[in-house]
């Protein structure tokens, strides 16, 4: 029986095809499908934006100041410069919000920079946000935290920790939790900041509607007597408890200042980071403290697939990666094995960790059948940042030798046989292509998904390959070169003897047919 195969255009993400966004928010996921709202900390904050489908609308509000509407094609990332007047000062409330939505999927990240503080984020979607959250530890920063007694609200570096909270578009009750009860009401689109100093017991923080909680401090002291942003995201409080791997790059150079912020039910806590246990166990958050870095750890049932990072100009970039011993082979960036990976085991787990120098521009991370944690990092001015970076797939078999896979292939077998030119018509009415198979990779990964899908009376396939009526050379529908052929022996035959060509899905093996032939 002779039948057609079918199959949509697959697209996937690797280094001529970006995904980035980039804003002044804390956080990560899958791509942002739904609205994101974004709270801004100080000026000079920038926003890249970058979509998979083409003429995606971003609206961008910066709340009562300014709407834009720009339209971005596939693969397309577009950066945004924000408008300073967004800045929260230290009002308790506030409706200094950006906001931002799509038509299509997006990704977002952040950048602040001012004189050499530098801090990076990815903004959470809407839809991804919770309605409870387990309130962090205060680390002892000397100059801004410690000694306590010195803390005050009348200068910036020794202000005391805050809880931003940041509310979507409905009318919301908080309770904060603690030795005692705080509970007050926000409108939509509306910011609350709440003071947390190292002697405070809150711990937990609730709300009727979704929020997004960010954790930190609007200039903690670093380094050399200067200050900087810092601030991370919170995660919303999961029922089980969650693995977090510490890798020991983290702390290079400031083992000793490095902290693990814990916070779970009931309890939070602080620990020196220990490279003999770099693996702990909560239902909240866990947060790096490392001077001028607080950075949201990404717990091991949030690895993923496939996820991109856009380097920043004139800093130091890096990703740091995390990832099973067994699979550590198949971490791609770009088309390419890593580069003499310098793994480190993560003592008494079966993780390993790696750092790999990225490239500028655009830098695609991925793995061929795993997942992993990936985080972007970099140096500017001595002091380290850094997020978890963009994910575009969490799910592995949406990689594949191609890269990350946006949007799989469908692969069909026709039901009905037909001759080569009522199975291309066939397919285009189910908007599927006769298949083209011009890359020996594709090929055996077709082969692969035959195999899976075929019945026992399937025999033969139509395939997207036919002679040029002009110089009787074979040619692909989707005009990929013909390089790479698996022909039968003794095929083809000449110019007579069939136009079309059929693939066995047996031997997987070619053959030249009449291009009207029904068997």
């Amino acid at each position: 029986m002779l039948c057609v195969l079918c199959v949509s255009e697959q697209e996937t993400r690797n280094p001529k095809i970006p995904i980035y966004v980039v804003l002044t928010g804390q956080t990560y996921d899958d791509l942002i499908d739904h609205d994101a709202l974004l709270q801004m900390k100080l000026a000079n904050n920038k926003s890249t934006a970058a979509v998979p489908d083409d003429n995606t609308v971003v609206t961008i509000t910066q709340y009562t100041y300014a709407t834009t509407n720009p339209t971005q094609s596939a693969g397309e990332s577009k950066g945004y410069t924000l408008d300073a007047k967004l800045e929260l000062g230290r009002a308790e409330n506030s409706t200094n919000t950006l906001q931002i939505s799509s038509t299509g999927d997006i990704t977002i990240q952040v950048i602040y920079r001012k004189n050499n503080s530098m801090q990076a984020a990815v903004v959470i979607p809407a839809d991804k946000l919770g309605t409870k959250y387990f309130v962090p530890p205060v680390p002892e920063i000397k100059g801004t935290t410690s000694p306590p007694d010195m803390v005050t609200t009348d200068v910036i570096e020794r202000t005391p920790f805050k809880l931003v909270i940041v509310n979507m578009d409905q009318n919301n009750k908080i309770i904060v939790e603690g030795a005692e009860t705080q509970t007050f009401s926000l409108q939509p689109y509306q910011v609350s900041q709440i003071w947390i100093y190292q002697e405070d017991l809150w711990r937990t923080m609730k709300a009727e509607n979704p929020v997004a909680v960010l954790f930190g401090h609007p200039c903690a002291m670093r380094q050399n007597c200067q200050c900087g942003q810092l601030y991370a995201s919170l995660q919303p409080v999961r029922e089980a408890k969650l693995n977090f791997y510490i890798p020991p790059a983290f702390a290079k150079d400031a083992e000793q200042e490095t902290f693990l912020l814990l916070s779970n039910n009931g309890s939070k806590d602080i620990k020196r980071f220990d490279p003999a246990s770099p693996v702990v166990q909560t239902s909240g958050t866990v947060i790096l403290y490392r001077p001028g870095l607080l950075l949201t750890l990404i717990p091991e049932s949030d690895f993923a697939s496939c996820s991109v990072i856009l380097s920043i100009p004139d800093a130091d970039n890096f990703a740091v990666i995390v990832v099973h011993k067994d699979f550590k082979a198949g971490v791609r960036i770009g088309n390419l094995p890593l580069q003499s990976p310098a793994w480190v085991n993560l003592n008494g787990t079966d993780y390993v960790s790696t750092v790999s120098v990225l490239a500028m521009g655009k830098n695609v991370i991925w793995h061929s059948s795993s997942t992993m944690a990936v985080y972007f990092m970099g140096k500017k001015g001595g002091a380290m940042f850094g997020n978890p970076a963009p994910i575009i797939s969490k799910n592995p078999v949406s990689s594949d030798f191609r890269g990350c896979v946006v949007t799989p292939e469908v692969l069909m077998i026709g039901e009905v046989a037909a001759g080569w030119r009522e199975s291309l018509e066939y397919c285009s009415q189910k908007n599927l292509e006769l298949i083209s198979l011009p890359d020996a990779k594709l090929q055996k990964h077709i082969y692969d998904k035959i195999l899976k899908a075929k019945n026992d009376t399937l025999q033969e396939v139509w395939i997207g390959m036919r002679r040029s009526s002009l110089n009787g050379e074979w040619y692909w529908l989707n005009k990929q070169p013909v390089n790479h052929t698996n022909w039968a022996a003794n095929e083809p035959g000449a110019v007579r003897d069939g136009q079309c060509a059929i693939m066995s899905v047996e031997s997987f093996s070619w053959s030249d047919e009449s291009c009207s032939a029904l068997f």
